[in-house]
């Protein structure tokens, strides 16, 4: 499998399978979010890059339907997904790997892989070649159970896990927090062939600038909430970028 190359100096966007426009979200009387409008199109990977505590958890969750947005429209493909919940929108294509991997730690690997079948007709209720072919360690470690397995290979699992509904868009929230550097090679490795692929658009929430850097497609800048910048990889200034998500 060879490694992600760095985002090309042309972009053509492909097909717009997520589009936001002026979300809000509030927890209680506080409001988190403050007007996100953006989009992630299919073949791309788009970043969401920002300090702790700007709102990009926040956006995954609105997004996942795990929290309702305040206001504002959501689009998959086209269709505006209304105020659904997390189980309606899975089986519309969206796949979200939260932070902290939230895999079931006492059921095996095989029996993590297969709690995403629900969101499948019952024809489809395989464990495809493919996610062992991108995770050979899951192959290994099938009768395992999760909450033995290290935490690179629970995210590994995480990715499999979200991967079995076959996802229009994959929402993938700090993959690389707390992993050994081999493990974020290789995630950054799958992440780089499920976006060549051509058939999901993913948005990546990730602080390692250089991994995100190096994946990215286009790129969108938080802080305290709102968007303080988006362009694609053909014009964004690294050294701007970088600025607009220090600490």
């Amino acid at each position: 499998m060879s490694p992600p190359t760095a985002a090309s100096s042309t972009f053509t966007w492909g097909a717009k399978m997520l589009k936001l426009n002026n979300l809000t979200l509030h927890y209680g009387k506080s409001q988190i979010l403050n007007g996100i409008s953006m989009e992630a199109a299919q073949g791309q990977v788009t970043c969401v890059m920002g300090t702790n505590g700007v709102g990009k958890t926040s956006l995954m969750k609105a997004i996942a339907g795990a929290h309702p947005r305040s206001g504002g429209e959501m689009y998959l493909d086209g269709a505006e997904t209304g105020n659904a919940p997390s189980h309606v929108l899975a089986r519309k294509g969206i796949a979200y790997v939260p932070q902290g991997r939230e895999i079931f730690p006492l059921l095996t690997v095989r029996e993590n892989l297969e709690t995403g079948f629900t969101c499948l007709p019952r024809d489809q209720h395989f464990i495809p070649d493919e996610i062992y072919e991108l995770f050979p360690v899951l192959k290994q470690m099938t009768d395992r159970r999760g909450g033995d397995l290290s935490g690179g290979q629970q995210q590994q699992l995480a990715i499999a896990r979200a991967l079995i509904i076959k996802p229009k868009l994959l929402l993938l929230d700090e993959p690389t927090e707390g992993i050994q550097p081999n493990i974020i090679q290789h995630i950054g490795e799958v992440i780089g062939l499920l976006r060549d692929r051509g058939d999901m658009a993913i948005v990546l929430v990730e602080q390692y600038f250089e991994f995100a850097y190096k994946l990215g497609d286009r790129f969108v800048a938080m802080k305290r909430g709102s968007v303080v910048m988006a362009s694609d990889a053909a014009n964004t200034d690294k050294a701007e970028l970088m600025s607009q998500v220090a600490v």
